[in-house]
């Protein structure tokens, strides 16, 4: 199995087994923001307002959100060493990071010029793009990379000025050579044991999946993301990556014993699987009494500096009797989110999430947080995109 998909018309997806066929449209745009999202953030950038008006000067000072950017399609993108290729993947989450931030430049401003640039990357991928292979981690690129371009497609499909062939093109693209692979990671897991695979493995492709579903307008996929969420046997539905709750509002998450910096992954892609399942009507931020937020407020808790319960982690690959201070107080853009939506909009208690959200900000995006895919990992700009007031 080398997880490389030649053509955009292979493997078609096939009806998740038990999946939701509403008959109810999707929202569009409607992954990690709304229109009236854009609304909002639309208002508050043109009247100079904080916070928004800080993380909208973040979004334009970075270098992707430039209409100098240059895209460099690849017909093949690897990912963890491999005998016969060379790892390229950055091509794939620079140009993932510049047609984001060019999509919220265009929606923000009305100005076209940005749009199209967004456009052009998406098209030059969708038009080279036959394969994701490498080691394991291939599933990682499908995963991660796979929910960011959909959110830019998500984000362009409102303009004028994407043909509607190319829009369907970029579609075949997501459902040719991403979906497959998310699907065979989250039925297989790689043919590894059920637990050996960490959380944030399921969760990138969980995220992609639903992300693909809507771009798609394919509620089976979406349906099998949901469900997986819920139900899934691996490490990233929600009761494995929030697995060990506790009386005080925290719920340890799967790897806490590993290191801090993928337990902010972690966070990082729930958060962005909940926001868009939010935005489609779906409430998963409060699924099973808000899990998630317990494990959000027990990462944030413990990279604070602050003391937190600990319960010995053990899988079919490791022990882990403490949690790891490795990466301490890593600092991802991904708090402005989940502070929003659980304390903001639902005013529910979550203080150090909302110290963790206060520190970072205003929340930088892509190439603001080093030049390795851990600073590329989570879309960013969250100041910006998601203070509601």
């Amino acid at each position: 199995m080398t997880g490389s998909y030649q053509s955009h018309t292979d493997a078609q997806p096939k009806p998740a087994p038990g999946a939701r066929m509403a008959s109810a449209p999707f929202v569009h745009p409607g992954l990690l923001h709304t229109e009236s999202d854009f609304t909002r953030m639309r208002v508050n950038v043109a009247a100079r307002r904080q916070p928004w008006f800080d993380g909208w000067q973040r979004l334009v000072a970075n270098r992707h959100a430039s209409l100098d950017w240059k895209p460099n399609p690849q017909p093949a993108i690897y990912r963890g060493r491999n005998p016969d290729h060379a790892e390229n993947y950055a091509t794939l989450f620079n140009d993932a990071a510049a047609a984001y931030a060019l999509a919220l430049r265009w929606k923000i401003t009305g100005d076209n010029a940005y749009a199209q640039h967004a456009i052009d990357i998406l098209n030059a991928w969708s038009r080279t793009l036959t394969m994701i292979g490498g080691s394991s981690d291939k599933f990682l690129a499908s995963g991660i990379y796979g929910y960011q371009l959909a959110n830019a497609g998500e984000i362009l499909r409102t303009s004028a000025l994407w043909r509607p062939d190319d829009l369907q093109h970029f579609q075949s693209m997501m459902l040719g050579v991403f979906y497959p692979m998310n699907h065979d990671f989250l039925t297989r897991h790689n043919g590894g044991k059920i637990d050996h695979y960490w959380a944030n493995w399921d969760l990138a492709n969980m995220a992609s999946m639903l992300a693909i579903g809507v771009l798609t307008d394919r509620r089976d996929v979406y349906a099998e993301a949901v469900d997986y969420f819920k139900h899934g046997a691996g490490n990233g539905s929600i009761e494995h990556v929030v697995w060990k709750l506790y009386p005080n509002g925290l719920g340890q998450v799967q790897e806490s014993g590993r290191d801090q910096g993928h337990t902010m992954l972690d966070i990082a892609l729930l958060g962005a699987f909940c926001q868009m399942a939010w935005s489609q009507g779906d409430d998963l931020y409060g699924y099973d009494d808000n899990r998630f937020l317990r494990g959000a407020e027990y990462a944030a808790r413990y990279n604070l500096g602050k003391d937190v319960p600990y319960t010995q982690y053990t899988n079919s690959d490791v022990t882990q009797p403490v949690i790891s201070p490795n990466s301490r107080g890593d600092g991802r853009p991904i708090w402005a989110l989940v502070y929003n939506h659980y304390v903001v909009l639902k005013g529910l208690s979550a203080p150090d999430v909302e110290a963790f959200a206060r520190k970072i900000a205003p929340e930088g995006g892509g190439g603001d947080y080093g030049p390795n895919s851990g600073g590329f990992d989570q879309l960013g700009y969250g100041t910006l995109t998601y203070t509601i007031k």
